[in-house]
């Protein structure tokens, strides 16, 4: 019931000794040094780890047209670890998703664009080897992003395997929908003007375009890797005899905005508030900044066209936040949520207008800030307002569980201050991007408690906000001479973490 993928041997793989043995079987043999499984005053054993795509931070605790946008997100960020200022590495799928599971920067793990292939990717472990490694059950329902040497898909023989190649194959089968189709894609889709390596070069993007999903909710793509993923919980969990750790990727809210009747109409489009700076360019943006793709995705668009993507954006955001539900519902019935550490996140956020622009690949707040909620055992809820990074998720879940972390993290653990022994360190974080489809265009941020530095090494365009004061980040503070001694001084922090990392942009510019 269940799809499956034959595994080739990687890092945290099977050892050529036990490469044929169960699952259970390799947990008896490992049992002497699981240290996860030791009896432990408020240890979780399992892991529900939930992922969308471009959700915002700000959709927790939202509501709008008179509706609560994550209703089943905000009861569990209540009941958990809620990090209102988590940052990620970089504003694009594949860097920020491999950053999460590596615990390691971009330019350290050498995926900093969308590198399907894996060309630049290199052979580390991430969170899913090193609890197989461990001893868990490993199962994976979703997208899948990640990449590694070898791919991770098989790195280790998974309880359950689904991407998006099984639903697309689903989908024509059993739902009806094929959907790669052109004709369902190209009124969503924008030529756009964009660079590799320095070279122009034209590509199709998701547009703000909105429309109706073709088919029934059950054959959307969230729905059925939700149903695979219940069926784990449900089926399979209760009767494993060691710890599992299950990656549920959801697709929505990202473009395209093709919505499922019961979620198109949830949020009308006049009665929605917009942020105030929804097609507006803040004061001092750098004139490069509207050849980035964001900015062109952007161009042309009224008011009415953001309500209407605003209202299918929060519409999917919706839907997920429904999934979520049925995963906690099927956790719950599982018999082991009291066990489980549930992990919430997304690994970008949206524009959505703001500074007219759609999409993420820039490095304001709303496509570098997303949502960030722990729940597990021993874990105090609280809201949690000092920056954090992706960075930091993977050593804490590894320190949360008693695994002993690999070395060269760019990361910290905030499991001590979860669980309540000090604060969460305050210190700079900082984020990259580097093109699509290679090294341009550049940006490099750090936010240093309120405020935030942004630049292109490769040339002088920067950007320096006072959060508190602007948190719309609309006033460029870089050429105010009141700030020349932070500008320099987060300038500094910026370049060096660039040497630091192995960053092979040269820096040339600010």
């Amino acid at each position: 019931a269940f799809p499956r993928r034959p595994h080739k041997l990687g890092f945290g793989g099977v050892p050529k000794g036990l490469k044929n043995f169960s699952t259970e079987q390799l947990f008896v043999i490992r049992s002497s040094s699981f240290r996860a499984g030791e009896t432990r005053l408020s240890a979780p054993k399992n892991l529900l780890y939930v992922m969308t795509d471009h959700q915002r931070a700000d959709s927790i605790g939202m509501v709008q047209a008179g509706v609560e946008v994550t209703p089943r997100l905000n009861a569990l960020a209540a009941s958990s670890a809620n990090f209102s200022r988590a940052y990620n590495a970089c504003p694009l799928c594949v860097p920020a998703r491999t950053a999460l599971a590596t615990g390691r920067y971009p330019t350290s793990n050498g995926v900093t664009f969308n590198d399907w292939e894996g060309a630049a990717a290199g052979n580390f472990p991430t969170l899913h080897t090193l609890l197989f490694g461990e001893g868990y059950a490993v199962a994976h329902a979703g997208v899948h992003h990640i990449r590694v040497q070898p791919d991770l898909k098989h790195a280790l023989p998974w309880a359950v395997w689904a991407d998006a190649a099984d639903y697309d194959a689903w989908a024509k089968l059993e739902g009806g929908i094929d959907p790669a189709a052109k004709e369902l894609n190209k009124p969503f889709k924008k030529l756009c003007l964009d660079t590799r390596d320095g070279q122009p070069f034209e590509m199709s993007y998701s547009n703000a375009a909105v429309g109706r999903w073709p088919g029934k909710l059950s054959s959307f793509k969230d729905s059925y890797f939700t149903r695979l993923a219940e069926n784990f919980l449900r089926a399979e969990a209760p009767g494993l005899k060691q710890p599992f750790a299950l990656f549920v990727h959801l697709w929505s809210p990202h473009p395209p905005l093709l919505v499922p009747d019961e979620y198109a109409r949830l949020f009308d489009p006049e009665k929605l508030d917009l942020p105030p700076n929804v097609g507006a360019i803040s004061d001092g943006e750098p004139a490069a900044w509207r050849r980035g793709v964001p900015a062109q995705l952007a161009e042309g668009l009224s008011e009415a066209d953001w309500r209407r993507a605003w209202s299918a954006h929060l519409g999917l955001v919706r839907l997920a936040d429904d999934c979520l539900g049925r995963l906690l519902n099927a956790l719950d019935a599982s018999g082991r949520a009291a066990e489980t550490a549930v992990v919430f996140l997304s690994d970008h956020g949206e524009h959505l207008g703001q500074h007219r622009m759609y999409q993420k690949m820039e490095m304001y707040e709303p496509a570098v800030r997303t949502p960030l909620v722990i729940r597990a055992p021993g874990v105090a809820p609280r809201t949690i307002a000092t920056p954090v990074s992706h960075l930091d998720v993977l050593p804490t879940l590894l320190e949360l569980f008693g695994v002993d972390a690999p070395q060269g993290l760019d990361g910290v653990s905030l499991a001590p201050a979860l669980q309540g022994h000090n604060e969460v360190p305050q210190r700079r974080i900082f984020s990259m991007y580097a093109g699509n489809y290679g090294a341009t265009p550049h940006r490099r941020a750090c936010i240093d408690g309120r405020w935030k530095y942004i630049c292109d090494p490769a040339s002088r365009d920067e950007e320096l906000y006072d959060l508190e004061a602007d948190p719309l980040e609309m006033r460029n503070l870089a050429a105010d001479p009141a700030h020349a001694a932070r500008k320099a001084e987060l300038r500094g922090a910026t370049r060096a973490w660039h040497q630091a990392s192995g960053d092979s942009v040269a820096w040339t510019g600010a």
